[in-house]
């Protein structure tokens, strides 16, 4: 059954409309008869998903990596804007509250990363963890399957990238230190805005972010490399955040900085204009105005080379107040590739070893 368009206390999404492969729609409709009641407050579930493979590959020339791990399905952050929202309809869910509320955990992903890295043929590339959703959302403090796959790229050397929201990637600093120590890890922290106010209604379930910047600051003092995502990059609501948000992360110790334009495919594009209407109705025009006209007067483009960084004005603004903004700061002065020569295949049977 669909949820009213009223926010609901801790959730991003406005409504959970049906996926766009579905063939019939519901919605919720008031008679008149049923005396108002609250909306009963929603629960995240986890289901469990065994999987027969781990590494996700990809040769898309806008991103800088050819394999990633995605530990779950759905993130309980609930970042209203997430791009990741509309695989969620490949399983029959919305893209909505289901995405953040109905979540699968891959709990014998570290079992298959071992034979996957076993294998003759094996390439060694650096493994992405975060690329589609978040490695450290809260479930993770239950199930721990980011911090399993870790533990077998520790074992076997293999180099690893990760990008989160969460502090809670320190827990695992007693892994990434040394292997940042053999040049093997590298964590970027994703930041989109300082204002705490607007943080909790985009991304409610994510920690604040002056907590984020801790974070940065723990993780450079641990000597691990780490950089800040300025992701994604909104008009009117938080562009103007960018510069406060790259000295903020210098001054914690990144070294490195990227960005994102906020990006709009399939169902995000809905649920961010319920969003805008619940919680940003005078800016909503104008926001929507900007983003059409960084996106060749459509609401998102999807094309290699811009749906990263959007075209036109605006977007062209934004691009050269990030750059300058890096110089000036610092950002992005080397960079360093990970090792990859290090990897060798995991010990799957250790009685063996002995032979």
């Amino acid at each position: 059954m669909s949820h009213p368009k009223i926010p609901l206390k801790g959730r991003g999404a406005v409504s959970n409309h049906e996926g766009r492969f579905e063939s019939m729609a519901r919605a919720a409709y008031d008679d008149g008869w049923t005396p108002d009641e609250e909306t009963p407050m929603l629960k995240t579930t986890v289901q469990i998903e065994p999987c027969r493979s781990i590494i996700a590959r990809n040769d898309s020339p806008d991103i800088g990596f050819s394999q990633s791990i995605n530990p779950y399905r759905g993130c309980e952050h609930g970042c209203v804007y997430c791009y990741a929202r509309p695989s969620h309809s490949y399983l029959g869910l919305s893209a909505g509250l289901d995405f953040e509320t109905r979540l699968f955990a891959k709990t014998n992903a570290a079992e298959n990363l071992r034979v996957e890295l076993s294998k003759p043929g094996y390439q060694c590339s650096a493994i992405a963890l975060g690329s589609n959703t978040d490695p450290y959302q809260p479930v993770e403090r239950v199930y721990g399957v980011t911090r399993q796959i870790i533990e077998v790229l520790a074992a076997c050397e293999h180099p690893l990238t990760i990008v989160t929201k969460s502090s809670l990637v320190e827990r695992d600093i007693d892994l990434l230190a040394p292997m940042a120590q053999k040049n093997l890890a590298k964590v970027f922290v994703s930041i989109t805005s300082l204002d705490r106010k607007l943080a909790r209604t985009l991304e409610p379930r994510a920690c604040a972010p002056q907590r984020r910047l801790e974070t940065v600051r723990n993780l450079a003092a641990a000597g691990i490399p780490v950089g800040v995502m300025v992701a994604p990059v909104i008009p009117i609501l938080t562009d103007s955040h960018m510069e406060n948000i790259l000295e903020a992360a210098r001054a914690a110790g990144a070294k490195s900085a990227g960005y994102v334009f906020l990006r709009l495919p399939h169902e995000v594009k809905d649920l961010f204009r319920e969003w805008l209407a619940t919680h940003a109705p005078l800016k909503a025009k104008h926001v929507m105005s900007l983003i059409r006209a960084s996106r060749g007067g459509r609401d998102y483009d999807s094309s290699f080379g811009e749906r990263m960084r959007g075209q036109g004005q605006f977007a062209d603004l934004i691009e050269d107040r990030f750059d300058k903004a890096c110089r000036r700061l610092g950002f992005n002065q080397e960079h360093i590739p990970l090792d990859h020569g290090r990897f060798h295949p995991p010990i799957n049977h250790p009685q063996l070893d002995l032979f």
